[in-house]
């Protein structure tokens, strides 16, 4: 039987702390508990000398740093803080539940100090698009906005930098890894945004994928708006038991908020005959397409939930510019255009990207696995990729899989896969970077992917 411990509660002070984890989230906790004067321990699993620089400003500060060490120290914490990297089940956290001490997530300790309303978004692909989207078009509409979570700033380091005032919205993107953890957040307005197998190398199956996504819903209740991709909706309201107001997006007319071609409409309006009240366009923006659309949707209901009006968002999104990594151009040479998506670290992004990306495609895809079956790109593959040239550790198990959907170059590494595919382009083709795997066989993360790619396309032409 799993002992489990006391839940810690929103805006307590503690007295002592244990942080597990020295990443950024671990060392952005680390400061603010530090600040609220309380005694602090961070422990890391690993020791290398970006985490010895890190440590050592942390002790400066009176903080003391454990590096190499697996196991919890036997002093009397009143709560832990733990890092995504930390799944629920790791030996550390056993231990400390064992000793019923709370545990916490870094976001949520940040989210406990901001004092701000909270839009929160989750999901398997586009999370950072959204949130960056969303948090736009408030600020657009007047209210006092920012982004952080998952992606840059921590929830933490936003807390230790807003100042006096809190913000209006706080708009904070959450992983599976995140929420698996979440023990007394209530965001006023929560976003699922899509579910796709991901990350099945840390949670056992999809069910216990969407059952970690659900915990974002759990402390929710009306008037809160709980804001779900049409075909997880109803699993959604099962899993969370609470009580929110459920509100849809997709692209059906059963949607609350439906996408179809040339802009978004919501389902009130539609079936008070008056579509022209409530219509978000997307023509002439990026969001004008079926996986793009869906965002849109999202966003729309975000920006009524908020407040903030369709003509905030609109301008949003026409002065939209995507995050790096994310279906970003870096050149075009001679008609072939080399776009990075180096984020789709899973095969429901590499599908999408593909989707997205008109004529046809030659793909450079690979790294680490995820336990993601092959198969469902397959259709794609065939349909547009004349060839995928393949990189990293697990290539060869793609190339097995797509080899009659499309010819499989095993490149090594993305250097080669870009000179291969350039040689092979003709005018009009696209250099897709979309690698479907995770990145840490060859880089320190997908950005790095996502420079080197784009290194490689320069070197081409010199420049």
């Amino acid at each position: 039987m799993k002992t489990k411990a006391p839940r810690a509660s929103a805006g307590e002070k503690y007295a002592s702390a244990l942080v597990l984890g020295l990443g950024g989230s671990g060392a952005d906790a680390a400061r603010l508990l530090r600040r609220e004067g309380a005694e602090v321990t961070v422990m890391d699993r690993a020791r290398t000398g970006e985490l010895a620089a890190e440590a050592a400003a942390l002790e400066a500060d009176g903080v003391r740093v454990m590096l190499g060490r697996d196991a919890p120290p036997d002093s009397a914490f009143s709560v832990c803080i733990v890092s995504p990297g930390f799944p629920a089940e790791s030996p550390a956290l056993r231990t400390l539940r064992a000793r019923s001490v709370p545990v916490l997530p870094e976001f949520e300790l940040g989210w406990s100090r901001l004092g701000s309303r909270a839009v929160a978004v989750t999901g398997s692909n586009g999370k950072s698009t959204l949130v960056k989207l969303c948090a736009e078009a408030l600020r657009a509409a007047g209210f006092r906005s920012a982004q952080c979570g998952n992606c840059l700033p921590t929830v933490c380091r936003l807390a230790l930098e807003q100042g006096q005032r809190p913000l209006d919205w706080a708009v904070i993107e959450l992983s599976s890894f995140q929420l698996e953890q979440a023990a007394a957040f209530r965001p006023e307005v929560a976003v699922l945004l899509n579910l796709h197998p991901n990350h099945l190398d840390r949670h056992a199956d999809m069910g216990a994928y969407r059952a970690a996504k659900a915990r974002l819903f759990a402390n929710m209740a009306s008037p809160d708006k709980a804001i779900v991709w049409e075909p997880e909706k109803e699993s959604m309201a099962l899993l969370a038991a609470s009580a929110p107001d459920w509100i849809s997006f997709g692209l059906s007319e059963a949607a609350d908020y439906r996408y179809a071609r040339g802009g978004v409409t919501a389902r009130a309006a539609r079936n008070a005959g008056q579509p022209g009240g409530a219509f978000l366009p997307t023509r002439g923006t990026m969001f004008d397409n079926e996986i793009m659309g869906l965002a849109a949707a999202a966003a729309m209901a975000v920006a009524d939930a908020c407040g903030a009006g369709a003509g905030a968002l609109s301008g949003a999104m026409r002065d939209f510019h995507p995050l790096p990594h994310r279906m970003s151009e870096v050149a075009a040479l001679r008609g072939v255009r080399f776009v990075d998506d180096s984020k789709a670290t899973s095969l429901a992004a590499l599908a999408a990207a593909l989707t997205m990306t008109p004529g046809r495609v030659r793909l450079i895809a690979g790294g680490l696995a995820k336990r993601e079956p092959f198969d469902p790109v397959r259709p794609l593959l065939a349909g547009k990729v004349p060839a995928a040239y393949l990189i990293g550790k697990d290539a060869p198990l793609l190339a097995d899989a797509w080899r009659d959907a499309a010819e499989c170059v095993l490149c090594g590494d993305i250097e080669e896969a870009v000179r291969r595919a350039w040689s092979e382009a003709a005018p009009g083709d696209t250099v897709l970077l979309a690698p479907g795997c995770a990145s840490f066989d060859q880089f320190r993360n997908f950005g790095e992917r996502g420079d080197r790619f784009s290194a490689a396309v320069r070197a081409l032409s010199g420049r």
